[in-house]
């Protein structure tokens, strides 16, 4: 058989992609990496609600984000909850790739029981330290200890941090949490990590480099809105993420609630991000804007802080004639994200709690089964 004749592996995932992560992107990046063609089925908010409890993003905008991902082919709307071989025939897909953690439905039953039983089933490693549980957590208990401060601002492992712990309780934060795969916990990033994520493109001779700066935290359809609007202004598209203590300055409270690390492989997994500058300076300098051969700045139309010396960060690029504004045709932030979650807090704080006791109840199944195969 030629080359040009080979058989395209066709891969499915599916899932709710409620408040889309790096944990997510990781995932997909992993499924698309063990065939050629991806295929990503979502879920109504009908049949989360039914199963897990009220998502924080609705249908429409968890549909633009995971097509927005860039190890991503094709979206399916509205994915049943539970995976069976007729949804991968229907598809033609060959096989299904889930994490290597356990989703059940509202009766207790494994989602895709059915695809294993037909050998059509593989498992990627869930990404440690991270869920939609996880940060709506941090968001409700205000905690701060994710952050990366002091010596740990820039800090990376070489570790490989696919591996799951055997002692997973390590990563939590929040002493309630029991279940191997919910709690508050924290994210341990390795510059593995980070390479997996990255572009291998450089920009090339000519290109038009556009740049921008912010937090970007929990990034969310009004980031992506933003981004993709000012990658149309040039050709090779630089962000640049501030440090947890600069976005906690201009911020306040517990913000960022992604940490920087976490904030960067959450950028770079979109696919109109060419490149990122982790711990980019508040205050955009002319040496900054030659060494990375900007062409043009870009801001969304909110609010700018300061820098602490109380001067214009854009200062620079505008004197030089090159600050752009842009309109995201999107008023969603961070803040109103968070203030969206917090009127809520009694719906997602017993929706959590619901994900975490059927996944204890699974976990104890699982190791009482592992028992008696031994």
């Amino acid at each position: 058989m030629t080359e040009s004749a080979k058989k395209i592996t066709r891969v499915w995932c599916d899932g709710c992609y409620d408040m889309v992560h790096f944990g997510h992107a990781n995932s997909l990046r992993q499924a698309k990496a063990m065939g050629d063609y991806l295929i990503v089925g979502v879920h109504t908010d009908e049949e989360i609600t039914l199963h897990k409890g009220p998502p924080v993003f609705n249908q429409e905008e968890r549909y633009r984000m995971v097509r927005a991902i860039k190890w991503v082919d094709e979206v399916i709307e509205g994915a049943p909850y539970v995976t069976t071989v007729d949804t991968l025939n229907k598809h033609n897909v060959d096989f299904c790739v889930h994490g290597n953690d356990i989703t059940m439905t509202a009766d207790g039953i494994d989602t895709y029981q059915a695809v294993k039983d037909a050998n059509r089933y593989k498992e990627c490693e869930r990404t440690q330290g991270v869920s939609t549980t996880d940060l709506v957590g941090r968001m409700l208990l205000m905690t701060k200890c994710h952050q990366l401060k002091g010596e740990k601002e820039y800090g990376t492992s070489d570790k490989n941090q696919d591996r799951v712990p055997e002692n997973h309780s390590d990563y939590s934060m929040d002493g309630s949490a029991r279940s191997p795969w919910t709690g508050v916990s924290q994210f341990l990033p390795t510059t593995q990590k980070i390479n997996q994520f990255s572009n291998s493109r450089p920009p090339k001779p000519g290109d038009k480099i556009v740049y921008v700066a912010g937090a970007f935290d929990l990034f969310h359809i009004g980031c992506l809105d933003f981004l993709e609007k000012a990658a149309e202004h040039g050709d090779y598209l630089i962000v640049g993420l501030h440090t947890d203590p600069a976005v906690n300055r201009y911020k306040g409270y517990n913000y960022p609630i992604m940490n920087l690390q976490e904030r960067a492989l959450s950028v770079l997994a979109f696919r109109c991000v060419d490149e990122v500058v982790i711990g980019a300076p508040y205050a955009i300098s002319q040496s900054l804007m030659e060494d990375l051969n900007v062409t043009v700045v870009c801001h969304g139309e909110t609010y700018v802080s300061p820098c602490e010396d109380g001067t214009d960060p854009y200062e620079v690029p505008k004197k030089l004639g090159k600050f752009r504004l842009v309109n995201s045709g999107n008023s969603l932030t961070t803040e109103k994200l968070v203030q969206r979650i917090v009127e809520r807090r009694l719906d997602y704080e017993n929706r959590n709690a619901r994900k975490e006791e059927k996944e204890i109840a699974a976990f104890e199944a699982l190791q009482r089964s592992k028992g008696l195969d031994g």
